[in-house]
């Protein structure tokens, strides 16, 4: 059974992210009436388990390097982080109690680490100030005239009409959080130009055999230097580590270079990733060592013993090269330096840490005001940028939130002046 429409006196944002939370903060604090939807039970679910191995809510990198971490859309984002940078992002945490310090890998983290102890209290400011929140209200778009919001709940449709709304829907990824894209067609219904979700900061497939996959999935690489070519050909490395898992191969290493290596494979059906199993060490030298005689040692202990190659490493060589040029000095050298890995596709957007693609920024004026839908504003992981893991993607849902509610204080303002 439908119940009767409510009528809000002011915002409606929708979505209990990061990006909607500061909309909602934002929005408040201007002295505007503000209502936040949710689809799930609790809020900022996402962040929470994202949060579980530490929360990495910024970046020490100093600007414009930081900008730079948004790759195609870094001068868009440096316009938000011009507003709300991660200077910005600790000192409003500091004011919510949560002192924060830099780690070793330049990233930002509260002083216990914890993202719920920042959540609760966030959360507890916002009610004390006046945001109400409706959880278990899952949007699934407009009234066919466009001016009503409508929501699944508990008890049936909900309407909802509103002066203002800020979408804070996130991504596709982590469905079973809520950030499952399901906004994507009651956008393109209103003809708002939606780029396709992909997934980013994600894992690869590769045609392991059974006998690799039983004996050595979930397997640590490290320490491993990665190289690849971009769109122009110019070659690039990077030193990291990184997992092989049943599919193919995942971690932190390659979900620093999946943007690229997603393209590549979207542009040429496959990507080529080459890993150099042994850092520091001169293929010349390895070669001369692995040349030394066996003398009736297994190829496996001649690596061991010359070359410091053994478990998992040992068998990517394997793997990937035939019986007689394990038996060649210099094509193993060779192989240890720039072993190929053929990535055939990236792992389901589902099990992606983060998503590319959705609203266009260009749908977008410079409030994140939809520009065919004037007064709906859209922020966070929804819009059509990416970024590596690092503090980066959290950094620009908050900014891009903040920028959202100010966007949506002004033009309700405005029309209590009209």
């Amino acid at each position: 059974m439908h119940s009767s429409t409510l009528h809000l006196p002011g915002l409606a944002v929708i979505g209990g992210g990061p990006a909607g939370l500061m909309a909602a903060e934002v929005a408040r604090s201007a002295g505007v009436e503000v209502d936040l939807f949710e689809a799930k039970g609790s809020v900022g679910r996402k962040f929470l388990i994202a949060g579980k191995g530490g929360l990495n809510l910024t970046h020490g990198e100093p600007r414009p390097t930081f900008d730079a971490r948004y790759g195609g859309r870094a001068q868009d984002v440096a316009r938000w982080l011009d507003v709300f940078d991660a200077d910005a992002l600790r000192a409003w945490a500091r004011d919510l109690g949560v002192e924060t310090y830099v780690g070793t890998s330049g990233r930002v983290f509260p002083m216990d680490r914890k993202a719920a102890p920042l959540l609760r209290g966030w959360v507890r400011r916002l009610k004390e100030r006046g945001v109400r929140f409706h959880v278990h209200h899952r949007w699934t778009g407009w009234s066919d005239d466009g001016t009503t919001l409508r929501f699944d709940t508990p008890e049936g449709e909900r309407l909802v009409q509103a002066p203002a709304t800020v979408l804070a829907l996130g991504g596709g990824s982590w469905p079973e959080l809520g950030s499952d894209g399901a906004w994507v067609p009651s956008l393109q219904r209103r003809q708002i130009a939606v780029a396709p979700l992909r997934p980013s900061n994600c894992g690869f497939d590769v045609a392991w055999s059974e006998h690799f996959v039983a004996r050595h999935a979930g397997a640590p690489l490290k320490p491993v230097v990665a190289s690849w070519q971009d769109a122009g050909g110019t070659s690039h490395s990077l030193q990291g580590e990184c997992v092989v898992s049943a599919a193919g191969i995942e971690g932190s290493l390659v979900y620093a270079l999946s943007a690229t290596l997603r393209d590549a494979i979207e542009r040429d059906g496959h990507a080529t990733l080459r890993l150099d199993l042994a850092p520091g060490r001169e293929q010349s030298r390895l070669e001369q060592e692995l040349g030394r005689p066996r003398a009736g040692r297994s190829v496996s202990e001649h690596l061991r013993r010359h070359a410091g190659i053994e478990g998992v490493k040992a068998a990517l060589l394997y793997e990937t090269m035939d019986r007689a040029s394990m038996n060649d000095a210099r094509e193993l050298a060779a192989a240890i330096k720039r072993l190929p890995l053929t990535l055939l596709g990236p792992r389901p957007i589902a099990e992606a840490i983060s998503s590319a693609g959705g609203v266009t920024l260009e749908a977008l004026d410079d409030a994140l005001m939809l520009r065919d839908l004037p007064g709906t504003f859209a922020a966070g992981e929804m819009l059509d940028w990416e970024a590596p893991t690092g503090g980066y993607l959290l950094n620009a849902c908050f900014a891009s939130g903040l920028i959202a509610g100010r966007g949506a204080v002004t033009w309700l303002n405005g029309r209590a002046q009209g």
